[in-house]
């Protein structure tokens, strides 16, 4: 195979690869035949099936393989005698034009820029700490007991934390909504899920009791034709419920898989569990923080575009995604995610550098830490190291994630750090 590399602009090559097609069609009829001994197709013998039923069967995908194997090999030829330090996967196509016999193939290949100095010592970098409190377990504790809540009907007033039964009905424009009658609907009073006047003037109303408020609708109001329009609506209040939270006995305790149904276990399972959520805040913080220094200290590098192209795309289709889950649209396209795009290539750039240049290598210990700590959040948790050791694609993913942050970790060590400790409802809430 002849390579041949054009240098196309600061960080873009053109590689272009020439190789016989004898070659290829030697290869391919070899592997054919390989195939058309032992291969069963339905009517022939085994090894008696005719080379051209196995060529049609097979051709264009041993073909294509051996073609990816070849320019694979081309391209690492490539890399390695002309040094080159790819970014991201090369974009490879058919030439437009080959000689007699010849096939020809053009990669375009982005290069890792060059970033001079890293030296990490001139970064300046806020380290958060925090720990689990017992203030912080009996929150928790008092979160999964109005997980489990009941409502019971009360003849009282309503107030805050009541779960209200409304009927209502609106009137905007002089239009009438619904047509007739009333919908029915609830809200727990202090919840925030209604407007701040509609929820003051539901508080104090007794069972039965009908009451009318105006209410003016803000200017992003999901009916265009209403928003910022007063509506006049009237609620009803059918019946009202007061929570009542269960007692955290053996059962209640038991609920939660614990099954000595022990108090004291149960505590120290849920400070684990903070704990863990904890750790992974602050990393999350960490890696922001570093990042943000990062930017700002290495901005005016250059950055392969097609790279950041690409995550713009991938941002874009994650917030699509996102937007769908929720029954909305994204107007905007990918040229709105290029800023945030170009700063986390930089960012993901500077951490490979930083690694190579340091040779810091993945931890193994980390790595079977970080993949114990996902796994005991499941009930199976043998079941899901067993996932991660037998799919290559989710343990590269988690070794990419370990890797990174074992970098983050190094440069936040050498930087001028300033360990600030905060609160753990802080520490999470971000």
């Amino acid at each position: 195979m002849q390579v041949q590399v054009e240098s196309t602009g600061n960080l873009e090559r053109r590689v272009t690869l020439s190789l016989p097609a004898g070659d290829v069609d030697s290869q391919v009829g070899g592997r054919l035949r390989e195939i058309a001994r032992t291969v069963r197709i339905k009517g022939f013998r085994p090894g008696k099936v005719p080379t051209s039923v196995v060529e049609q069967r097979f051709g264009g995908q041993v073909r294509a393989e051996i073609l990816d194997g070849l320019l694979r090999q081309g391209m690492d030829q490539a890399v390695r005698e002309n040094e080159l330090r790819v970014a991201g996967a090369p974009q490879i196509s058919q030439a437009d034009e080959a000689g007699e016999g010849e096939l020809k193939y053009v990669a375009s290949v982005e290069l890792i820029p060059e970033f001079g100095d890293l030296d990490m010592t001139k970064l300046e970098v806020v380290r958060h700490t925090s720990e689990v409190s017992d203030a912080d377990i009996e929150r928790m504790l008092g979160n999964l007991q109005q997980q489990r809540a009941s409502w019971s009907k009360v003849t009282r007033a309503a107030k805050a934390g009541d779960l209200a039964n409304l009927e209502t009905y609106s009137v905007i424009d002089g239009q009438r909504m619904p047509p007739e009658g009333a919908e029915k609907t609830s809200t727990v009073l202090g919840s925030g899920a209604m407007y701040p006047e509609v929820e003051q003037a539901i508080a104090g109303m007794q069972p039965g009791e009908e009451k009318t408020i105006d209410v003016t609708l803000p200017g992003d109001w999901h009916m265009p034709q209403f928003a910022g329009k007063t509506v006049t609506s009237t609620f009803k209040l059918v019946d009202v419920a007061e929570q009542v939270l269960p007692e955290v006995d053996a059962a209640f305790i038991r609920s939660f898989g614990v099954k000595s149904g022990d108090a004291e276990q149960f505590k120290a399972e849920i400070r684990s569990n903070l704990e863990r959520e904890l750790k992974g805040a602050l990393m999350n913080r960490l890696r922001r923080e570093v990042g943000e220094k990062l930017v700002a200290a290495y901005q005016d590098v250059e950055l392969p575009p097609r790279l950041v192209e690409n995550e713009a795309r991938a941002l874009l289709a994650n917030a699509t995604e996102q937007a769908r889950r929720q029954g909305q649209q994204v107007q905007a396209g990918a040229e709105a995610y290029m800023d945030a795009a170009r700063k986390r290539v930089l960012v993901a750039l500077l951490v490979g550098e930083v690694a190579r240049r340091n040779q810091l290598r993945l931890e193994q210990a980390r790595l079977n830490e970080t993949m114990q700590l996902i796994a005991s959040t499941y009930e199976q948790p043998q079941q899901v190291i067993d996932l991660y050791r037998n799919d290559p694609q989710l343990m590269q993913g988690l070794q990419s994630r370990v890797m990174e942050e074992q970098v983050i970790d190094w440069i936040a060590e050498r930087a001028q750090h300033t360990d600030q400790a905060i609160g753990f409802q802080e520490a999470i809430g971000q």
